[in-house]
């Protein structure tokens, strides 16, 4: 059995190649640094090292000099990001058998170990991934899901480190069964994630069904999540296949997940030990395969501190985490690239040329910061787009309110004028309103009553909605009202 180091200083990559090439037949090993890759190197010898070019206490040229001064005979391949390509190069000169550039692909990298071991005397005649020609090659390839496009279409990728990071890591995961916990704000496109796993796994072409469990009752949820018999409770006036049944073969998209109710979440750990399901009402069991992705918009681990969270259950789904980067985290070039899809996508839907942002609009975009991320983003450039008249660029009167208010929330402490009172400095403003209309009042008392809530909650709307004591669909028409894009 040939063995393999991997040497990478990141714990996820280093754990799903492990695995994967352990699937396939090869004895592996890992490390986080170069130092102790030598040192199990001068211990075991290894056929082959994958090695990540930048780590924490070296580089990759100079342990790639001590690995061939160590054993010769040991195959190196290196594992480069885009910007060190042309190093890789360099190094492929001086003695390493090829490299490869990140994101990783699972099937690319097999197939690359493969054929250096079975001739390491010989480089290959060809890099992994060849040089680019033009600065345009540098764009890293994205995945491309079935019926998406890269830009413009039903997924956006961006270019921005956090960005290329999430697609490294999505792009490794998703060809493995693992199951998959997303964090990420509200609105920052964990379901897309979702389905980007989905459609590069080897279930793509069986369903994807996702359940939002903030919007299942406790009366409901099992029943919505595992089906129900004719009868089985008051209203069951005929059987219902659950949502794991819907999803056998593929893949089941648990959104909120911290919001399932405690005693759902004892049945659904039964489900995933057994892989048998039972509805409402039946002593049948059911077998079921699916593939588990879940999504938290909090902490899970600080939910099983608090006891609201079952850790078993915790532990069970934390096979790999991806986090989904803010979009206030994720710079300009992400935020124009969103904004470009999103104005291009405006205009097919209203039938009319493409709007531009004015200057003003875009310093206002950059500036904001957007606690909605990507969802209020797009919402707020198909109101302006359906406000703006054809020809016209978007101007400042097409932004909802609360981006008008924050805009002036974060003038400097110097322009509030010294005998505004220390509780209206705070408060956003609100210009269509009138100060001396009562109905105005009350309606500036609820959008700030609200807006302070979301923030409080990170804006869970199923929390906002307890705290606020109203039910989730009056929360839902109150926003619509208010024009609060979150």
């Amino acid at each position: 059995m040939k063995r393999i180091l991997i040497v990478d200083d990141e714990i996820n990559i280093c754990t799903l190649l492990s695995r994967f090439l352990g699937k396939h037949g090869f004895k592996t090993e890992s490390t986080m640094t170069g130092a102790q890759a030598l040192k199990m190197l001068k211990e075991t010898p290894f056929d082959l090292i994958l090695c990540d070019y930048r780590l924490k206490d070296t580089d990759g040229a100079q342990l790639l000099n001590d690995i061939r001064a160590l054993s010769p005979q040991t195959v190196v391949i290196i594992i480069t990001g885009y910007s060190d390509v042309r190093i890789a190069v360099d190094m492929v000169k001086n003695g390493a058998y090829d490299y490869i550039s990140k994101p990783l692909y699972p099937d690319e990298i097999l197939a690359l170990v493969n054929k250096a071991l079975e001739n390491p005397g010989s480089p290959a005649p060809q890099p992994a991934q060849a040089a680019p020609a033009a600065p345009a090659a540098d764009a890293p390839h994205r995945p491309q899901p079935s019926g998406g496009t890269q830009n413009g279409g039903q997924y956006v990728y961006g270019e921005s480190e956090p960005s290329r990071q999430l697609i490294r890591e999505l792009t490794l995961v998703a060809p493995t069964d693992y199951s998959v916990i997303i964090f990420g704000e509200t609105g920052t496109g964990k379901e897309s994630v979702a389905h980007l796993i989905h459609d590069h796994s080897s279930r793509k072409s069986q369903p994807f069904i996702a359940i939002d469990c903030g919007a299942l009752s406790r009366e409901l949820a099992a029943s919505e999540l595992f089906g129900h018999e004719k009868g089985s409770f008051t209203g069951a006036i005929g059987t219902k296949i659950g949502a794991f049944e819907q999803a056998h073969g593929g893949t089941i998209f648990l959104d909120e997940i911290a919001n399932l109710p405690y005693d759902v979440q004892v049945a659904l750990l039964r489900v995933i030990q057994e892989k048998q399901i039972r509805r409402v009402g039946s002593m049948k069991e059911i077998a079921v395969d699916v593939r588990l992705i879940v999504a938290s918009n909090e902490n899970l681990f600080e939910a099983v501190q608090k006891g609201k969270f079952r850790e078993d259950l915790f532990h069970r789904f934390n096979e790999f985490t991806i986090h989904i980067p803010p979009l206030r985290e994720r710079g300009d070039e992400d935020l124009r690239s969103f904004v470009d899809a999103f104005l291009s996508q405006a205009g097919k839907e209203l039938n009319k040329p493409e709007a531009a942002l004015s200057e003003e609009v875009w310093e206002c975009f950059r500036n904001y910061d957007w606690p909605g991320n990507i969802r209020e983003l797009k919402n707020v450039i198909r109101r302006a787009s359906l406000l703006t008249p054809a020809g016209k660029e978007i101007s400042m009167a097409a932004l909802p309110l609360e981006m008008k208010a924050g805009k002036m929330m974060r003038q400097p402490a110097a322009a509030v004028p010294e005998t505004a009172p220390a509780d209206q400095q705070d408060e956003p403003n609100l210009p269509l309103l009138d100060d001396n209309d009562l109905k105005s009042v009350a309606l500036k008392a609820e959008y700030n009553k609200i807006i302070n809530v979301l923030k409080e909650v990170k804006y869970n709307k199923t929390k906002a909605a307890q705290l606020l004591n109203i039910d989730r669909k009056t929360l839902y028409n109150k926003l619509r009202l208010l024009n609060i894009n979150y």
